[in-house]
């Protein structure tokens, strides 16, 4: 029997009086660029986070290819295969370009006595260097992180991402503060990813210009809980959507 990469079943959290998240449930298949879309307070970043280890659901379960991972922690996730970029960038502002995304990946790298013992960037400047060429930012390897623009830092935080080879990446508003030219770069980069890796997405965005031209299939929340679900082309012309919008 082959298995979604991601299953989520009957997921909710609540905190306080609030139901954050209220019984969801969808598949995210190999290969696949999913969008999470909602308005405002919608659950989708305390979903994401359900996901991602940071929050332990009430109820509900998250398999990867199968296998129970609900309640793991995001070193153990990121270990799995499942990466992130987050809405805050993670990077390092007073390290170079490079050394954030070999700081990125020496986690993942050797035993700990390879680290102790190994060379300083545990053998991962190649590997570095060919992300950020990937990325197209090699022209600022040796820059500070805190010098690069709010594009340009969105595209090392995808870098670093990556330097797990994960299967499977949960993005948080992407496009959030990038210009129209590095927007299209970091889109092309993504799709180049999926094409040429098959690595799966999953995109929570506001954009909608942006996530409407990325994905293949998009879900909605609305006040916890999933109230649409299909293709672009689908949503656009969701009157249940539209309303949920245009009441946010």
């Amino acid at each position: 029997m082959t298995h979604p990469l991601l299953s989520v079943r009957s997921v909710s959290k609540r905190f306080g009086n609030i139901q954050a998240v209220n019984d969801v449930s969808f598949d995210v298949q190999q290969g696949e660029i999913l969008g999470l879309i909602g308005p405002n307070g919608s659950g989708k970043s305390t979903l994401f986070n359900c996901l991602l280890g940071q929050y332990q659901p009430d109820s509900g379960s998250v398999a990867l290819k199968g296998s129970n991972i609900t309640g793991k922690s995001p070193s153990e996730l990121n270990l799995l295969g499942i990466g992130r970029t987050f809405q805050q960038l993670s990077v390092f502002p007073e390290m170079t370009v490079i050394d954030n995304v070999i700081l990125a990946g020496q986690e993942h790298s050797g035993s700990m006595i390879s680290r102790l013992f190994g060379s300083p960037d545990a053998g991962l400047t190649k590997a570095a260097e060919k992300l950020i060429g990937f990325f197209k930012i090699s022209h600022l390897r040796d820059e500070p992180a805190g010098s690069l623009s709010y594009g340009q830092q969105k595209l090392l935080d995808a870098a670093m991402a990556f330097m797990a080879e994960p299967s499977l990446v949960l993005l948080d508003e992407p496009a959030g503060g990038v210009n129209l030219t590095m927007l299209g770069n970091l889109k092309e980069r993504l799709q180049a990813f999926n094409s040429e890796f098959g690595t799966t997405f999953v995109v929570i965005e506001h954009n909608m210009e942006f996530v409407m031209s990325l994905c293949s299939r998009i879900i909605v929340l609305a006040e916890g809980s999933v109230i649409a679900e299909g293709t672009p082309e689908e949503i656009r012309s969701n009157q249940t959507v539209i309303d949920a919008y245009l009441g946010a």
